[in-house]
């Protein structure tokens, strides 16, 4: 397989060929160095070298009634993990304040629920007002199903952008949630869209999928012109019913983050949940397909510290800080 070729079919903007993205995702570990090598050219060309920080906070945890596989905070988990209504405005902001002293550039917050309540999306939006007003920090919200009215609330109170992951593809989605489906997922990441907030969608890599599983879902993703997409890892929780799915090598993980760096060349790719556990001693070359990371922990599982994320990036060559466009060859 001649990665540079794929490299330059992604760099001319094209989508790659099955054949190519099967040869990414099954490339043989000697190939290891020629694969990210190539796969940094399509990344440099948009991002240089600078990396992005963000922290999430888990705003409302637990009590979700959807049945998601991977999840411990789903309906199905019987994980022992703390369980609280949404948090208070005066929390939420001193979670931001906290997130900007760690450098993060963008402050994420998250709820588990099916949707947020009409009352949660009125806190949500006093928490979001107080934030932009005091701390320099962009803002982005995850929760749940969101329909246009409520995606425009939060528009108007000054958030930036809205996550709401795919996590797999159309195929295998009803083998890891029921009670409700891909499209509904999609149909909250277009109602974002039309109340003109940025996107952040991606996937949940190591579920049991198929290879062709995450190209359909890198295809798609493609396809509704996402602003952001965070690449995570399956992290197996005890009292899941994903806890024995352990499909995931370092070697696996780089595979996939070059795979959606060539399929979306010009588009944000974060390293995210799951990186710690699956690429372990490998975690700084996932940064070269991938431009951004979370840091300070995850929702339930704890995540790398902010000083050692720093350290990491600035060991391997690169910049802290927002990325430059630049333009692609």
């Amino acid at each position: 397989m001649d990665y540079q070729t794929i490299a330059e079919c992604s760099l001319a903007g094209n989508l790659l060929t099955t054949e190519q993205a099967l040869g990414v995702l099954q490339a043989p570990a000697e190939d290891l160095f020629d694969l990210l090598g190539a796969a940094f050219r399509v990344r440099r060309a948009t991002f240089g070298t600078r990396v992005q920080f963000h922290v999430l906070m888990n705003a409302k945890s637990g009590f979700c009634p959807e049945d998601c596989g991977y999840c411990s905070q789903s309906s199905m988990s019987t994980t022992e993990i703390d369980r609280y209504p949404l948090r208070s405005m005066d929390e939420m902001l001193q979670a931001a304040r906290k997130a900007h002293r760690a450098g993060a550039h963008r402050f994420c917050l998250v709820i588990s629920a099916r949707g947020a309540t009409t009352p949660e999306i009125e806190r949500i939006v006093a928490a979001v007002e107080a934030i932009k007003a005091e701390v320099p920090i962009e803002v982005c919200c995850s929760l749940g199903l969101l329909t246009l009215e409520k995606a425009q609330q939060l528009k108007a109170a000054g958030v930036d952008r809205v996550n709401h992951n795919l996590n797999t593809s159309a195929r295998y989605y009803p083998a890891i949630c029921s009670t409700h489906s891909f499209a509904d997922r999609v149909a909250t990441v277009e109602a974002a869209q039309a109340a003109r907030l940025a996107t952040c969608s991606g996937v949940l890599a190591g579920m049991g999928e198929t290879d062709h599983d995450l190209i359909e879902v890198a295809s798609v993703l493609r396809g509704l012109a996402v602003d952001s997409v965070p690449v995570n890892f399956l992290h197996p929780v005890a009292g899941t019913p994903l806890a024995d799915v352990k499909d995931l090598t370092p070697w696996r993980c780089l595979k996939i983050l070059c795979l959606f760096r060539f399929m979306l060349p010009k588009t944000e790719i974060r390293v995210a949940g799951g990186r710690e556990v699956n690429l372990r001693s490998l975690q700084p070359l996932a940064l070269y397909p991938g431009n951004s990371l979370f840091i300070e922990g995850y929702l339930t599982t704890p995540g790398q510290a902010a000083a050692d994320a720093i350290r990491m990036v600035q060991d391997l060559g690169f910049e802290v800080g927002d990325p430059v466009p630049m333009n692609a060859p």
